[in-house]
């Protein structure tokens, strides 16, 4: 089965961690791909630009409405994911929990329920 495991960012949280600190998280991202990669259970993964780059559109009486930023303001942001597919919803679980971040902020397990279009 497919799985989204979505990374949460605390912007006061990052801004909190040394250089150091931050360096270490982008290091286990790559050990983590690797660790997915290696076991086949990687289809892919993105990062988000930050919410101010954003924009949030509404139809109303079929009329759009645009407007700049996030949707609703929050202490947390979706910062990006990773697709992975693998047996169960406990090793989705358990991957997510090797994400660096999972350390400092939250991580989300999502089962797929559907996809179309381009194969992923």
């Amino acid at each position: 089965m497919k799985y989204l495991l979505l990374i949460y960012m605390n912007p006061a949280v990052w801004e909190s961690l040394s250089e150091e600190e931050r360096n270490e998280v982008f290091r286990g991202h790559d050990e983590f791909q690797k660790v997915i990669r290696d076991s086949g259970e990687m289809i892919g993964t993105q990062a988000l630009a930050d919410p101010s780059e954003s924009a949030t559109v509404r139809v109303r009486d079929g009329v759009p409405a645009v407007t700049d930023g996030p949707y609703i303001e929050a202490k947390e942001y979706l910062a990006g994911y990773y697709l992975v597919e693998c047996g169960s919803k406990e090793r989705a679980i358990e991957l997510a929990g090797l994400v660096p971040d999972a350390r400092f902020t939250a991580m989300e397990v999502r089962p797929i329920v559907f996809s179309a279009g381009a194969e992923i």
